[in-house]
C-alpha cells in the first residue's frame, strides 16, 4: 500500500497510542538499525505474539539500548504500524497485473478462478513475510492499527472501481463500489480464517470465496 493522507480517525486520538515514527533514518548506518528493529520485531512477533511483544524484548534480542530504538519508534505499536503498512503494500502489489478491464469482463467461472489465484498469492506473500500472520491479526485486533487496513482496503476499492468502470461503464456505481469493498473485506476475513484455523484447506477456502464473489459480481456488472 502506498501511503496516503490520513482519513478522519474512527476513535478520538487521545484514546490511541502514538504510532507515528519519531524520525526516519537518513544515514546508511541509521537505515540499517531501523531495518534491524523492524526485522527483529517481526521475528519476535512470530515467536511470542502481539501481547508479549515489547520494545524491551526487541532491544534485548538486538543488543540495542532502548534510547536507540526510541529515536525511531515511540512504542511497539509504531513498529507494528510500519510492519502493517509494508505487509499491505506487498499484498496490494499483487493486484496490479490482475486489476484490468479484461479481468473484469471475464466469464463467471474464469473470473472466479482468477480471484482464487490472487487470494492464494496473497496468502503466500503473507506467510512468507516474517510475523505475517501476527501482523494480520494485529491490524484487525489493535484499534490504533485498524486504520492501516481500512486505508489499504479503501485504496484497493478505488483501484478496482477504476478498472471495473472501464469494463462496465453502464453499471450502477454506488452498488458496484459497495460490492467491491465488501468483496475485499470478505476475502481478507477468509485469509484471517486460514491463520486462525490452519486445519482449513487453503485451496477450498479460496475456491469457495471466489465462487461467492464471482456469482454476485456478474449480477452487479449487469445492472
Amino acid at each position: 500500500m502506498t501511503r496516503t493522507a490520513s482519513r478522519k480517525p474512527r476513535r478520538p486520538a487521545a484514546d490511541l497510542p502514538d504510532v507515528a515514527p519519531k524520525k526516519l533514518p537518513t544515514q546508511s548506518r541509521a537505515v540499517e538499525t531501523y531495518e534491524r528493529i523492524l526485522a527483529t520485531a517481526a521475528e519476535l512477533l512470530g515467536e511470542v505474539g502481539i501481547e508479549r511483544l515489547s520494545t524491551n524484548l526487541v532491544c534485548r534480542r538486538l543488543g540495542l539500548s532502548p534510547p536507540a530504538l526510541y529515536q525511531y519508534f515511540p512504542n511497539k505499536y509504531a513498529i507494528l504500524h510500519e510492519l502493517g503498512q509494508r505487509l499491505m503494500q506487498r499484498q496490494n502489489e499483487l493486484l496490479g497485473p490482475w486489476a484490468t478491464p479484461a479481468t473484469m469482463a471475464l466469464p463467471e467461472a474464469e473470473f472466479a478462478a482468477s480471484v482464487a489465484e490472487v487470494f492464494l498469492q496473497t496468502l503466500r506473500v503473507t506467510q512468507e513475510m516474517p510475523g505475517g500472520a501476527w501482523i494480520t491479526r494485529a491490524l484487525r485486533a489493535v484499534p490504533s492499527l485498524q486504520e492501516v487496513r481500512n486505508q489499504s482496503h479503501d485504496q484497493m476499492t478505488e483501484l478496482l472501481m477504476q478498472v471495473f468502470h472501464a469494463a462496465h461503464p453502464a453499471a450502477e456505481p454506488v452498488r458496484a463500489r459497495l460490492s467491491v469493498r465488501l468483496y475485499i473485506d470478505a476475502l481478507y476475513t477468509a485469509l484471517e480464517l486460514l491463520f486462525d484455523d490452519p486445519s482449513q484447506p487453503a485451496e477450498a477456502v479460496a475456491a469457495t470465496m471466489a465462487d461467492m464473489v464471482a456469482g454476485h459480481f456478474v449480477r452487479v456488472r449487469a445492472t
